[in-house]
């Protein structure tokens, strides 16, 4: 039926009687005609009902009945709806549709059954109006019907004009900001219809019977202080063939391998990107290896509310809403193992790229709000990936700020690293002082991409009263040359990615001179950098290695970067690792290469357990995994960046096993995870002697020691040097110093555990030289010595 208001029947001219009526939410809207009239049309469904709009001159108002042909019986029944919350949201029996375009001329609603979908065709498509669904720049509508067998996205109609910065197309079907889960391709690496690595992609169309049994799961809520951090690829991990996981490369196969992290004693897992990705965004064949280049690692992100779809064992499996369940799943199973789920999100750039990269969401929903734009339109490039994320901005702030509060909420996830988040701090596209304050402010000249001291953004999230609880953790810098480490905007809750801790650890323990006195800062957990601004040992986040960068294994055998499998000619990647070979490149060397990396490795770890702040091991590292020298394996879905649980299985009885050992005895240590930093109360530095620290210039030695409320004192030391020392150790009338730890030994007493059956056969074998306080140091070794009574004083 079709109501059509006319002044006689030759002529038609559209316009609103004082009948009119506008009735807002799930309330149906009519125009002219009375509800009599309309109450009679229903009567005759496949008639026209002509209405003689006379009253305004006081004549009867007439109406005329025309047969017509039946029309397409719609699917749905249409409704204003309501300008929030963004994005499809179940209500009173049907769905709520709301999304933001500022600049859109028109917005039409595009539902897309899945056989169509491939196709790249709308099934039905509701043209929003601006007068009805539309508050401010919100454009919305309330739809009830059957959604069976439907995803959904949008149409935005408006200017086309990139050196203005807008991209408006009314052809693009484009993906809902906040939408919940995508659907595309089904299977990892699998292209869609005639090849296409970029296939058309949905929207699943949520339901109030998209419930998930959480079995009472609540927050952790650990002391950020007492984490230890398991930085993992959900596919990597086990999607060798030697994980013999049921699901091997899903949320369900991470679920299956949770128990060895509760082996290593990890407490905390960093889940690197999990949002909506195309991995098949570089697809390219590969010479080198003969195989086809992958987005392996996801730092291109499509959609930032919807878990990655090809991670499920369902793939888009009930419309994608399988992922989501997975993904629950997964954080669930961890949480009942005493293991946090942190995400690392990437809130910088988008999988959209510069202007010839793909318009996928929100460049055609309105690509000047969402990106840093130069005045003529061109694209920032401070993420290295083509676009910026315009973070500051009003509109995207709240975007972000609802999609980390969704995460924590729906998803029970315990915080997030932030990639690039210096990217953060920057003022974006409307940043001026008018804009900011209303006013403008004399002196002020920042423009966009300028660092703010007081970022919008970051106060939002740090002052928010759902995310002020959660671990809030940045990498503090950007492509563009920002370094925040140390300085970054805090308000006391974030903590940072500790890059020069990194760079300062693989210095000292290779035995460069003149790092001394900055790994002492280390062992510390960094006072130089977080103590003068109001923050703790727990807000450096302290890593030797993680997925961008040497393996721990490769930083001990590799000198130089070995990156010709990626096929870009060995050009890209760091140049400068402060990595060191022990004197022979590569895997096959010396016996004794193999043993001095061996103690290498178990020194980085060694100091990666005993500072203060929280340390980050990178997955694979606990059993030497090895890239072949490769330090940007991005691209690679393959053995390279796969968890070798076969080999990991060939290390229990050695480097796995002190591991092992080392993290639990740093749970068990109070003094090795303090609130505050040490002070001379509890920790005394030591040199060859005690009492006398070297922090020249050529001293490759550092030791001190600690008290310990659990364990009573404890002796650390580190020889960096190329020859072997004997140290004197600080007396203790009534105690005597007993061995624990050794790397210069090897296993099993390297780590002189209590179920070690040699373990006091060990401990005699240095008795003279522990009843004359000395203990003998190989060349690059490091000890752990813990004081106990005398039993013969």
């Amino acid at each position: 039926m079709e109501l059509i208001h006319c002044s006689s029947l030759s002529s038609c001219t559209p316009k609103l009687s004082p009948t009119s009526s506008f009735h807002f939410g799930k309330s149906k809207i009519s125009f002219g005609a009375s509800q009599k009239s309309f109450e009679n049309s229903v009567k005759k469904p496949n008639s026209l009902l002509i209405v003689n709009d006379a009253t305004d001159r006081g004549d009867a108002e007439t109406a005329v009945v025309v047969e017509k042909p039946p029309l397409k019986r719609r699917r749905f029944e249409v409704f204003s709806g309501h300008p929030m919350p963004f994005g499809a949201t179940p209500r009173d029996g049907g769905v709520n549709f709301a999304i933001s375009s500022s600049n859109a001329t028109s917005a039409t609603l595009c539902l897309i059954n899945i056989p169509d979908l491939s196709e790249k065709r709308v099934t039905e498509q509701i043209s929003l109006n601006p007068l009805t669904n539309k508050t401010g720049d919100v454009w919305h509508v309330f739809l009830t019907g059957d959604f069976e067998n439907m995803v959904y996205g949008y149409k935005f109609d408006g200017e086309f004009s990139p050196e203005e910065g807008h991209y408006f197309d009314s052809s693009q079907i484009l993906i809902d900001p906040y939408a919940k889960s995508i659907v595309s391709r089904g299977e990892y690496g699998t292209l869609g219809p005639e090849e296409d690595c970029w296939p058309q992609m949905a929207c699943a169309v949520p339901s109030d019977n998209d419930e998930f049994d959480w079995e009472g799961d609540l927050p952790l809520n650990f002391p950020q202080r007492d984490l230890i951090i398991y930085e993992m690829h959900v596919r990597g991990y086990t999607r060798h063939e030697s994980s013999k996981a049921k699901f091997p490369g899903t949320y369900l196969g991470a679920v299956e391998k949770l128990d060895h992290l509760k082996k290593l004693g990890v407490n905390c897992i960093e889940l690197m990107p999990c949002h909506e990705f195309n991995e098949l965004e570089y697809y390219s064949y590969n010479s080198i290896l003969g195989d086809y280049k992958m987005n392996f690692w996801g730092y291109s992100t499509v959609s930032f509310f919807s878990p990655m779809a090809r991670y499920s064992s369902a793939g888009i499996g009930n419309y994608g809403l399988g992922a989501v369940k997975e993904f629950k799943h997964l954080v669930r199973e961890a949480h009942k193992r005493g293991i946090e789920v942190i995400m690392d999100v990437v809130f910088n750039h988008t999988a959209e790229g510069n202007e010839n990269g793909p318009v996928l969401s929100f460049r055609g929903v309105d690509n000047s709000v969402f990106y840093m734009l130069a005045p003529k339109g061109e694209f920032y490039n401070y993420s290295g990936c083509g676009n910026t994320f315009n973070c500051n901005h009003p509109i995207v702030r709240q975007f972000i700020l609802e999609c980390l509060r969704y995460w924590v909420i729906e998803m029970h996830v315990d915080g997030f690293r932030f990639d690039l988040a210096s990217i953060l701090t920057r003022s974006g596209s409307l940043w001026d002082a008018v804009n900011v304050y209303g006013n403008a402010v004399e002196g002020d000249t920042l423009t966009t991409g300028s660092p703010l001291s007081s970022p919008p953004l970051i106060d939002m999230i740090s002052n928010d009263p759902i995310l002020h609880g959660v671990k809030l953790i940045a990498e503090a810098w950007d492509c563009g040359g920002l370094y925040q480490v140390g300085m970054f905007p805090h308000w006391g809750v974030w903590s940072e990615w500790n890059g020069k801790y990194r760079d300062v650890v693989r210095q000292f323990i290779k035995g460069t001179d003149g790092f001394s006195g900055a790994f002492a800062e280390c062992l510390c957990g960094s006072p130089n950098l977080y103590q003068e601004g109001g923050r703790k040992p727990w807000n450096s986040i302290n890593f030797v290695c993680a997925h961008d960068g040497f393996t721990l294994a490769d930083l001990v055998t590799y000198n130089t970067k070995h990156n010709l499998a990626n096929g870009e000619e060995n050009k890209d990647g760091e140049n400068h690792n402060n990595s060191w070979n022990c004197g022979q490149e590569g895997e096959f060397v010396s016996t004794s290469v193999k043993k001095l990396r061996r103690r290498q490795m178990r020194n980085f770890f060694l100091s990666l357990m005993v500072s203060q702040g929280v340390p980050m091991i990178y997955m694979g590292d606990e059993y030497g995994h090895t890239k072949g020298g490769n330090n940007n394996t991005y691209c690679h879905d393959n053995f390279i960046n796969y968890f070798r649980w076969d080999k990991m299985e060939e290390s229990s009885s050695d480097f796995f096993r002190f591991c092992c050992h080392m993290t639990k005895f740093r749970h068990e240590c109070e003094s090795l995870g303090l609130n505050n930093f040490p002070t001379a109360e509890r920790l005394q530095w030591h040199g060859h002697m005690p009492g006398v620290p070297d922090w020249s210039e050529s001293n490759r030695f550092v030791a001190f020691t600690l008290i310990d409320s659990l364990k009573g004192e404890l002796y650390i030391a580190f020889n960096a040097s190329h020859v072997p020392v004997t140290t004197s150790l600080p007396e203790r009338p009534g105690y005597r110093w007993e061995p624990l730890v050794d790397t210069g030994k090897p296993a099993p007493f390297d780590f002189l555990s209590d179920d070690l059956p040699e373990k006091d056969l060990a401990i005699r074998q240095y008795a003279h030289f522990l009843d004359n306080n000395f203990y003998p140091m190989l060349s690059y070794s490091s000890i752990i010595l813990v004081l106990s009574p005398d039993s013969n004083p």
